[in-house]
């Protein structure tokens, strides 16, 4: 196990241990990318894409409808779907091997999002609305279901009540489907890069809504026509984009427009 994989493996056993509402590590690798999947990204154009996106173990040819032009360094491709500054990587270009890296700091960060203890009240953490969490306002903490959550009875709103580190936890063994035309609002000084959506099933995001946090998904992740994410998606299987607006959120161990792959 490298140096990192075990530092990630000590936070999620210390995070566990004492159940306190801490930020996911994402990893110095996986960190730098806005799309991370691992059999495959595609999109209906045109989709509008503000961070570099990855797919491994499988090869660039899974990544569809971006037009890529692969860079003469055969290090990476552009798109005009994805914003100037940018980068597409896969696999099967030079350096490739260090998706390896990327997509085990994803696992780990699913893992530990996952593992992660529900916050003491059980009325307000545990299947909160019996999984429809529409018209909800979250106060930081780890929510758990075992079920699918849904957002359909209205706009879902995240409290940080002045504070601007607090950490949301959205944890279920099943599905995320957010109805069209709905949002997720932050209030209080709530931060994207603090909510983190870990997710057994999949994902889905109709049309029309807005979405914000980190999704870090075991199954296929979907941004239906003029939906719109301010975050992250980390797909251990495929991306379906369909002119979807996906914008990355900070992360503070991340250099922004990366060329190549660098860890910091």
């Amino acid at each position: 196990m490298n140096l990192n994989l075990f530092l990630l493996a000590a936070i999620a056993m210390v995070n566990v241990t004492n159940g306190t509402t801490t930020k996911v590590n994402l990893g110095t690798t996986a960190s730098n990318f806005v799309i991370l999947a691992k059999t495959g990204i595609s999109t209906v154009p045109s989709s509008i894409i503000t961070g570099n996106i990855a797919v491994s173990p499988i090869a660039s040819t899974a990544i569809t409808g971006f037009s890529l032009i692969i860079d003469s360094s055969n290090e990476f491709s552009t798109s005009s779907q994805v914003a100037d500054t940018y980068t597409v990587k896969a696999s099967d270009y030079t350096y490739g091997s260090e998706l390896i890296t990327a997509v085990n700091e994803m696992e780990a960060a699913y893992n530990d999002a996952a593992a992660r203890p529900t916050s003491d009240d059980d009325d307000a953490f545990l299947n909160l609305g019996g999984g429809e969490i529409g018209g909800e306002t979250l106060k930081t903490g780890v929510y758990t279901f075992d079920r699918d959550v849904t957002i359909t009875g209205g706009d879902l709103t995240f409290d940080g009540e002045g504070n601007s580190d607090a950490v949301f936890i959205i944890q279920t063994s099943k599905s995320v489907s957010q109805a069209g035309n709905t949002r997720v609002i932050l209030a209080g000084g709530a931060k994207a890069e603090n909510i983190f959506w870990s997710v057994a099933g999949a994902v889905s995001v109709a049309a029309g809504s807005h979405s914000e946090g980190i999704f870090l998904v075991k199954n296929g992740v979907t941004f239906i026509t003029g939906s719109s994410l301010n975050g992250r998606i980390f797909s251990q299987t495929a991306v379906t984009l369909q002119m979807a607006t996906i914008t990355e959120t900070p992360y503070t161990q991340i250099r922004r427009g990366l060329r190549g792959l660098q860890v910091v």
